[in-house]
Parts: structure tokens; sequence; C-alpha cells
């Protein structure tokens, strides 16, 4: 009697460990594809990401970008896809159609509008329009996109300002100050330091693009001192060396504060700095 319940009992048991033993391995499988399902994911949405990086869309909006195209010439896309050239000339980049077009003077390094592949409405702003009745003009170009610093809706606001030296007359020339998804990027043109940059800083510019190359401009001590007056937040050599796109040597001297090297070809996300 003793052995026969010893037995039954030892099945018992050893039914008791099979189920214990069962349910584990099938909690463990059911983890494993729990696991597994989450890695799948994570790669999903990495991937998904890594595509919205490479397209410039995030939550479904487009990032603002600038493309520095070499010399004095730079392409600007907001947020909703609208897309600025200023002063078309140099290097590649020119088949999106634009929505406006920026020159500051008429000199042939910076005024090749016909490069430049154009919406039917598109805005041209060249140097007469900004400087018409004698003062330096704005201009608001609307949009029908959220800011997504203000939550409000929003334009392309566009400020001339002056820009002048010994080659360039401030009667034939000026810089813009252009604001974009409230961006504030100044295209400062041909020029040296000039009056109105005293006033720049309480304008609290993001971007600013200063010709250093010496000859036609500024020197980069010059533009150094004109970076510190206009105090922006980052600060991008430009208009380098004649005939040249870009020139890496006369950038990285360029001691300026907040100095943001780009290369001719490279497109850098704009980013809004408190």
């Amino acid at each position: 009697m003793k052995c026969r319940l010893y037995i039954f009992t030892s099945s018992l048991v050893l039914t008791v460990l099979s189920l214990i033993f069962f349910a584990s391995c099938q909690k463990n499988a059911e983890t494993i594809e729990n696991t597994e399902q989450i890695e799948n994911e994570i790669i999903q949405s990495t991937e998904e990401a890594g595509e919205a990086e490479a397209t410039g869309e995030t939550g479904g909006d487009l990032v603002t970008k600038l493309l520095y195209q070499g010399h004095g010439s730079f392409r600007l896309t907001s947020q909703d896809g609208t897309v600025i050239y200023v002063d078309p000339y140099a290097g590649e980049g020119y088949d999106l159609p634009a929505g406006i077009i920026l020159v500051t003077h008429q000199h042939g390094d910076h005024n090749a509008v016909n490069l430049v592949t154009q919406k039917d409405d598109c805005t041209i702003i060249t140097n007469a329009e900004a400087l018409e009745s004698g003062k330096h003009n704005s201009f608001m170009i609307p949009t029908d996109l959220t800011d997504v610093y203000s939550s409000k809706l929003t334009g392309i606001n566009i400020e001339a300002v002056e820009a002048s030296n010994k080659n360039h007359d401030s009667k034939n020339c000026v810089g813009y100050i252009i604001t974009i998804d409230g961006i504030k990027v100044y295209a400062s043109g041909d020029t040296s330091k000039t009056g109105q940059m005293e006033t720049f800083a309480e304008k609290e510019i993001d971007y600013a693009l200063l010709p250093c190359d010496g000859v036609y401009n500024m020197d980069l001590t010059e533009a150094a001192e004109c970076a510190k007056l206009i105090n922006a937040k980052h600060n991008i050599p430009i208009h380098m060396k004649p005939g040249e796109l870009f020139d890496r040597e006369r950038a990285e001297s360029f001691d300026a504060p907040n100095k943001l090297i780009v290369e001719a070809g490279e497109e850098i996300v704009l980013t809004k700095l408190y």
C-alpha cells in the first residue's frame, strides 16, 4: 500500500512539474515573441526616422534648410516648401522651383536669375525694389504655415538693409534679413562694416552669412569684427576667394564667435536657439 501511494505521489509530482515546465516554456516563447516584436518595432521606427531625416520630414512637417551653393549664392527652403534663392550665380541646386528670388546688387556674380527654375507666381526682389523711394524696404510673402515657435500663422519677411564698401555703392546694393519659419537669416550681400550693423544685435539674428575675400569685400579681420557686432547665433563665412566656390583655409581662419563652416554644396538644417 505504501509503495502504491509512493508511486501515485511521484506520478502526481511529475505531472505537476511537467505542467509547470510546459507553462514556463510557453511563457518564455511568448516573451521571446514579444521581444522580437518590440525589436522589430524599434527597427521599423529607426528606419522611418532615418527616412524622415533623409527627406527632411519630421512629424509630417518639413524642416527649414539652407543649401550653400558657393561664392555668395545660397538657397533656403521653408517648412512649407517655399524655396528662396539669394544671389544666384555659383554652384548647383537651382532645380527646385523658386517662390522667391533675392538679388543684393547687379554684379554678374550675384544676379544670374536665369539659372533658377521659377514658379509662375515667383516673387523677384532686387536692389531696385529693395531701395525703391530711396529707403530700405520690407516685404512680407504670406504662407499657410503655422510658425512652430509662436503657434501663429506666419509668412516670410524680408527686410532690406545697408550694404556698401569701396567697390559697392550703398545706393545700388543691399543686404537682406530674412525671417523664415521664425528663424532670422542675414544675407549680407557684398559689403564691409556698415553703420546699421550696430542695430543688428537687438534683432537677434540666428544665422549671418558674411563675405570675407578681402578683395571686393572686407577681409577676415573686419568680417570677424562685424560678426561680434551683429552677435548672431551662427556666423557663416562666404564669398571667400575670387573665382572659388569655397576656400577651406580662409574658412578656418575666420576668427568669429559662433563660427559655422558650411562647404559649397552642403545643406544644413536651420534651428532656432533661445
